[in-house]
């Protein structure tokens, strides 16, 4: 029998932390009760926000009001965390990326079938609403075969100024944003993935990766790329797909997606177009009776199903949405990532 209200104590009260405090607002099958942190002036947030600061995790952990703990520290320490939180009886949301290793990922899914606790990993970009409009797109059939996606995020500021530079406690944008685009992916795209080639870029920082570029191959053939930068001032396209018979676009985050079909294959006396220094029939534009022009809608997600789901899971009444195999997927994908790009080689994956 389920509880009608699950309490929640956070270990790690910085950013993300206290997003998650927001993050539940509304959500009346949860609530955050407490938190700790090393760090004083987090713990004086707490308190100024409305939650017990505990004076130590073991007290945290000691404390049977508690059925959540929410990890939100630095990814190094998550793995070690994780274990004791189950072993002392909790259940466990963990921010992304869930550790450093496949190795220890597997050392945590033990923890939780031997102690029969949850373990959940906060994958929140799966409700982000232009993947959503990409997957729509795609699940349809919009522009027939698909041969092509790519996915980028990009910005100009580089790497944030804190431990997200530091490689010891698993910084750079392959762990940061790879994580969830990855992610993206292969809920997209349900085939194996054959092939990964991968570039990391090192503009800003020298000690951990500030962008990367990477192709997975998929069993059916479809090539998808993924691209993070910092070190762009000009951005391309979020989204960009292609298929046999149409294009599909989202330009930013937010934007409907604009798709563009063919509504014949062949076209009479085509005529070329003037490109600088030379004439072209190939590269020449389809007139606009030969193509169907059309916008599709943002499709709506909402972020609060995760925690929603959660407590579900934790009453017996759904199935956990993040699945374990799928996180152990994506890491093993970031450590292919990894691998590719020290190697400059192309590695086969599945």
């Amino acid at each position: 029998m389920g509880k009608d209200v699950y309490n929640i104590g956070i270990i790690g009260f910085g950013g993300m932390g206290s997003y998650h405090l927001e993050l539940a607002k509304g959500i009346d099958v949860v609530k955050f009760v407490g938190s700790f942190d090393i760090k004083e002036s987090r713990q004086e947030k707490a308190r100024e926000m409305g939650l017990k600061a505990y004076n130590s995790m073991e007290d945290l952990l000691a404390d049977d009001a508690v059925d959540i703990v929410l990890i939100a520290t630095p990814n190094d320490v998550h793995k070690e965390i994780a274990i004791q939180v189950m072993e002392a009886g909790k259940n466990v949301v963990c921010e992304k990326p869930v550790t450093l290793s496949s190795a220890d990922l597997q050392e945590i899914i033990d923890a939780s079938d031997r102690t029969g606790k949850l373990f959940v990993v906060h994958q929140n970009r799966r409700w982000d609403e232009d993947f959503l409009t990409m997957k729509k797109i795609y699940d349809e059939n919009m522009l027939g075969e698909v041969f092509s996606i790519e996915s980028r995020v990009h910005g100009s500021r580089g790497i944030p100024g804190d431990w997200r530079q530091e490689k010891e406690y698993g910084g750079g944008m392959v762990f940061d944003w790879g994580v969830h685009i990855l992610d993206q992916a292969l809920l997209m795209v349900e085939e194996k993935v054959k092939k990964v080639y991968a570039t990391l870029t090192y503009v800003t920082n020298q000690l951990v990766d500030d962008g990367f570029r990477a192709e997975l191959t998929f069993e059916n053939g479809l090539v998808y790329t993924l691209e993070v930068g910092t070190s762009n001032f000009i951005s391309l396209p979020r989204w960009y797909m292609l298929g046999n018979n149409g294009t599909a676009v989202i330009e930013d985050w937010g934007m409907d997606a604009k798709v563009v079909t063919a509504r014949g294959k062949n076209e009479k006396d085509i005529v070329p177009v003037r490109t600088a220094a030379g004439l072209t029939k190939t590269m020449a534009p389809r007139r606009k009776d030969n193509i169907s022009e059309q916008i599709v809608p943002i499709v709506h997600g909402d972020i609060k199903d995760f925690y929603k789901n959660v407590a579900a899971n934790l009453s017996g009444e759904a199935e956990i949405i993040v699945k374990l195999p799928e996180v152990m997927r994506v890491m093993r994908l970031m450590e292919a990532i990894f691998e590719s790009a020290e190697n400059n080689k192309v590695v086969d994956f599945e």
